[in-house]
């Protein structure tokens, strides 16, 4: 039977999470606590990469992360934003959330509908003499700038931050009592690793989002017990509802 429930993400902020209707249902107790945390590159870091941010005239974003990284870098750099300077989202939410740092204008906002940069590349190619840069985490492939060459378009890549372990205390490992885990990145099997060097899963339930947390888990030589998203169960929520009635029979 489920008690406890580690979710390795950050606390929901509405009280009608999903997540909160699973615990009343089943009588589990969720706890959020991240494995793994964003943090920006310093000024000095980023000027390694001989990179200039006025040498462009567009930046593309692919998450909230990217906005403040590169807001929050311009800054410490003392580089002043020019009001011309276009932005290109994959959605809409990620557009909007601009509005923190700069005037939001339409003219200079594009977004796309998906989330998938493959799916934004047509609203740039549209606009193929902007010169674009493309803020990124550490942890990233060639497939951007592949992407992008492959349409001709002028761009540059760079990293303005990185995901770190989000170390646990010394109280946290001696509590450390959980019927099940739950991950959403291959930075939390790492992080788990090393914050518990001799970790025995033994009864402990793993669960994951997208194929390559689950490989991750694998790869650690760890036992896979609930994988999402599926054709039947598209979010980790959905999945988890699903497992815990099984736990029932």
């Amino acid at each position: 039977m489920m008690k406890k429930i580690l979710v390795s993400q950050p606390k929901p902020s509405s009280e009608k999470s999903p997540y909160y209707d699973l615990a009343e249902r089943f009588g589990v107790e969720m706890i959020f606590r991240p494995f793994i945390k964003v943090e920006g590159l310093t000024a000095k870091e980023f000027r390694q990469q001989k990179i200039s941010i006025l040498d462009h005239t567009a930046i593309v974003f692919t998450s909230r992360h990217a906005i403040d990284h590169f807001f929050t870098l311009a800054k410490e750099l003392r580089v002043n934003i020019p009001e011309d300077m276009k932005y290109f989202c994959v959605t809409e939410a990620i557009a909007l959330y601009i509005q923190k740092y700069v005037q939001y204008r339409k003219r200079k906002v594009f977004f796309g509908e998906t989330g998938k940069i493959a799916d934004l590349v047509p609203l740039m190619v549209k606009h193929k003499t902007e010169k674009y840069l493309v803020p990124m985490s550490d942890v990233h492939n060639d497939s951007v700038k592949e992407l992008l060459d492959s349409k001709k378009l002028q761009h540059d890549e760079c990293v303005m931050y990185r995901t770190v372990s989000n170390d646990f205390t010394p109280e946290e490992i001696k509590t450390f009592d959980y019927d099940m885990l739950i991950f959403f990145s291959p930075s939390g099997i790492e992080s788990l690793m090393k914050n518990f060097p001799d970790f025995k899963q033994e009864k402990i339930a793993i669960g994951t989002f997208g194929p390559a947390t689950a490989k991750a888990v694998k790869d650690a030589g760890l036992r896979l017990d609930l994988e999402a998203p599926t054709e039947k169960y598209p979010s980790m929520t959905g999945a988890l509802q699903h497992y815990l009635l099984m736990q029932e029979d």
